[in-house]
């Protein structure tokens, strides 16, 4: 199967491209944490109301979006990206529901991994007030010290990782 994927040389420009419009418009960079911040926090206000009314966590949220925290302009972009991604998969016809992994671990490991991985990365976005797109790209496009540092960080920490776990995928 002959996969035709976009230049990364071009990708890049245009992510960068795509930064410097959003900070021009909104004042603000790209970011994927933020809207899941609003998701859990219109949950909770749902399902626990009483708990979001008396946690420091929630009620600053809540008051910065007073109407609705799904109302918050990240949510919308997220929803974007989304959609976006399910769109370049049909067009380039790379749309599936297949599982990859090493053949030398099963299913259930790579499931497992991606799990623990996600939590300990969206745990880690909370600590570090924002994912690699707002703390590393967002913060790297305006100079910031904490974004380059952020984005070394995330680079270096891959690289060590991978040198441990490079047997789960090789």
């Amino acid at each position: 199967m002959n996969t035709k994927y976009m230049n990364p040389y071009l990708a890049g420009f245009l992510l960068g491209l795509l930064l410097l419009v959003t900070i021009f418009i909104t004042g603000r960079g790209l970011g994927a944490s933020g809207a899941v911040k609003s998701a859990v926090v219109a949950t909770m206000n749902t399902v626990l109301p009483w708990h979001t009314e008396n946690t420091h966590f929630y009620q600053e949220y809540r008051e910065e979006h007073a109407e609705s925290p799904l109302k918050n302009w990240l949510v919308f972009e997220m929803m974007g990206v989304i959609i976006g991604a399910f769109i370049s998969g049909l067009i380039s016809n790379r749309l599936s529901l297949k599982l990859e992994h090493s053949p030398k671990i099963k299913s259930r490991t790579r499931i497992i991994g991606a799990i623990i991985g996600g939590l300990l990365f969206g745990f880690g976005a909370q600590l570090g007030r924002g994912c690699t797109s707002g703390a590393a790209l967002s913060g790297m496009a305006v100079l910031s010290a904490g974004g380059i540092i952020t984005m070394a960080a995330i680079f270096g920490g891959a690289y060590a990782f991978a040198y441990f776990f490079r047997k789960l995928w090789i």
